[in-house]
């Protein structure tokens, strides 16, 4: 058995708390941490929790742990410096113990919340066992009311996670001890909030939203669970900055309600803009949600929405049925205190605002299911999101199974932000890697893009992004040419669309698979760049990327002849740029790991939106004025503003 190696009460231990004490999360969770559904009564339980390392899988239940000689700081995980731990060695196995008191009404139910637990969790509270959740990045509840005991309770977490098996979704999570190439530290147990949550008997426990923009209409969709649900009416109120727009109330049936709230359709488009969701002006539908029970409120709870569409016609990407050109960053989601668990809530904000004020309108979250405070954000500053399933990499009957199941658990909690408009399966081929040879791995891709369009009909959906297309309303392409005339030339069309992407290999892989040809979906660039600014007195390996430069005003000179390329090649619908941040050894981001640019963040923007070169129908948005810089003086004092 490998124990904790900074256990309760040592220096090391202490000084790695004592570091993070003046930005508790506890502290700053101070909103609701499920934005979509706000009640009113909750309890963070994120802090300190006893914790140790099962390394010779010894224990099966946790009245077996003779000592609990350990500390974590939850939510993050051992292997950040943010946890107190700070261990990146292999741990297949590793218990958390969290003792606390809270006041209950016997009038109530109690929720306990996990964000995200890697990969497998047991779970047991006072004592009984609750039951366990696979998945990593996905969240699940028990309820346990009917256990809670007077005084102090009891919670036991077990997080089982093999650093070495790719039959699971793990993302960039490297199966070697060390970071390598584009892989990086493991992620391993708790790494998301935890929280319990005070509900009524009876309450509203899922709610749906789907915009129908061409009904102007509202899709509402809510699920009730708990005790006698005989005579019961759900009340829907929206509205938009301060004005009412709907105010209905619906029967109640089998504990659900299937509804479409028509809204007042005022027909021309400068008003209609008023109400329609873009980056450029991201107007939200507040939404107030009562359940009645015999005329009196039981369960009342806040949430929004957004009007809005995405779809892909005659080759282009349609937001709100218009013309659309997608400007994106990669994020790899990671910090270098907390690896995928943001130090602060606010720090996702900031992610966000420092994302458009580069220029960009969107993102593509990187192998990640990022935390959903994040599209929070996104949803209400606007900022266009995919989704995109972290990979396993061997293609098992085992990884299948893992794959859709998380991935439907993804669709269900992310389909309600209106920032998500692409979902994406499957990246590079990774986990189906055959899928020019073996019909199985492509039956697989087809299998998930169809899914995919089963549980959400309302987005486009990329069934294999970079390359090996099999089954896509987009066809991204990965191509990490540094040289930019020589990447105009390759996409330029001066014949046919097909004739161009038919010769094209990039990274020896074929665009799209024999007998599933280009069918005229939008293309576009969703990797490229990847250029690595080096500091040669840096003894550290931080010099990964595709190309590398020297300093800040190369890469500036690079980026801006780049862009100008990519803007200027027409078959091209939007592009994805690598990357948004350095990420551990990959040294190949607009900024630095801690979210200090490269070069002047202006410039940037500049280059990112490349004014001086119009699209004609793709500029029927208005483009923005860059958001004004964070408060942040490492800007002021590199004189980047």
């Amino acid at each position: 058995m490998t124990d904790t190696k900074h256990p309760k009460g040592s220096s090391q231990a202490k000084d790695s708390l004592t570091e993070f004490d003046g930005a508790k999360w506890d502290e700053s969770l101070e909103k609701f941490p499920r934005k979509q559904m706000i009640r009113g009564r909750w309890l963070s339980l994120n802090g300190l929790w006893d914790f140790v390392f099962d390394d010779d899988l010894r224990w099966g239940r946790p009245d077996e742990i003779p000592n609990w000689n350990g500390e974590i700081r939850v939510p993050f995980c051992p292997e950040s410096r943010a946890s107190g731990i700070g261990d990146t060695g292999f741990h297949p196995r590793c218990w958390y113990q969290k003792k606390f008191e809270f006041e209950t009404k016997k009038s109530k139910r109690y929720l306990i919340h996990f964000g995200a637990v890697d990969y497998e969790a047991n779970v047991w509270f006072n004592g009984h066992f609750l039951g366990c959740h696979s998945g990593g990045h996905t969240p699940f509840s028990f309820d346990i009311t009917k256990l809670l005991v007077e005084g102090e309770q009891t919670l036991h977490v077990c997080a089982e996670d093999d650093p070495q098996d790719l039959a699971k979704p793990r993302g960039k999570q490297d199966w070697q001890l060390d970071s390598h190439l584009i892989w990086y530290p493991r992620t391993t147990g708790i790494w998301q909030t935890v929280w319990i949550e005070e509900v009524p008997q009876i309450y509203i426990d899922r709610l749906r939203w789907t915009p129908l923009l061409e009904r102007w209409e509202v899709g509402c969709e809510a699920y009730i669970a708990g005790g006698n649900s005989e005579d019961l009416k759900l009340r829907v109120r929206l509205f938009a900055a301060g004005r009412l727009l709907a105010d209905d109330m619906y029967q109640v049936i089998s504990k659900e309600v299937h509804r479409r709230i028509a809204l007042s359709d005022p027909g021309i488009d400068d008003y209609r803009n008023e109400l329609l969701w873009s980056p450029e002006k991201p107007t939200l539908i507040d939404a107030e949600i009562e359940l009645l029970q015999d005329g009196k409120v039981i369960d009342h709870l806040k949430s929004y929405t957004a009007l809005r569409s995405v779809k892909v016609q005659r080759g282009r990407f349609l937001l709100n049925s218009r013309p659309y050109y997608l400007r994106m960053v990669l994020n790899q989601g990671y910090w270098p205190e907390s690896v995928m668990t943001a130090p602060t809530p606010e720090d996702l904000r900031k992610d966000v605002e420092l994302i458009k004020t580069a220029g960009f309108n969107g993102v593509r979250m990187h192998q990640k299911i990022e935390d959903p405070d994040f599209l929070y954000w996104a949803d209400r500053l606007g900022l266009i999101v995919w989704g995109e399933m972290p990979s396993a990499y061997r293609f098992t009957h085992e990884s299948v199974e893992r794959i859709m199941k998380e991935w439907s658990e993804v669709i269900d909690r992310d389909s309600n932000h209106p920032s998500i408009c692409v979902w994406v399966p499957f990246n590079e081929s990774w986990g189906v890697p055959d899928l020019t040879e073996k019909e199985a791995h492509r039956s697989c891709v087809q299998a998930m893009y169809h899914l995919t369009r089963t549980l959400d009909p309302t987005r486009p959906v990329i069934g294999n992004d970079g390359w090996e297309s099999t089954a896509t309303d987009i066809l991204g392409i990965h191509d990490y040419d540094d040289q930019p005339e020589r990447l105009l030339h390759k996409y330029r069309t001066e014949g046919s669309t097909e004739d161009v992407l038919s010769r094209r290999w990039p990274g020896g892989r074929m665009l799209t698979v024999e007998g599933y040809p280009h069918e005229g979906q939008p293309i576009m660039l969703t990797e490229f760049g990847g250029i690595a600014c080096v500091d040669p007195s840096d003894h550290e390996v931080r010099n990964w990327g595709y190309s590398v430069c020297l300093n800040g005003d190369d890469l500036q000179k690079r980026y801006e002849k780049l862009l100008s390329a990519v803007h200027r090649i027409e078959i091209f619908s939007g592009f994805c740029y690598t990357q948004f941040t350095d990420t551990y050894q990959e040294a190949n981001g607009l900024f630095t790991m801690d979210r200090k640019p490269k070069f002047s963040l202006t410039a940037m923007a500049r280059a990112t939106r490349h004014n001086d070169y119009s699209r004609g129908e793709l500029t029927s948005v208005p483009m923005p004025p860059p958001l004004p810089l964070l408060e942040n003086p490492l800007h002021e004092s590199r004189g980047l503003i």
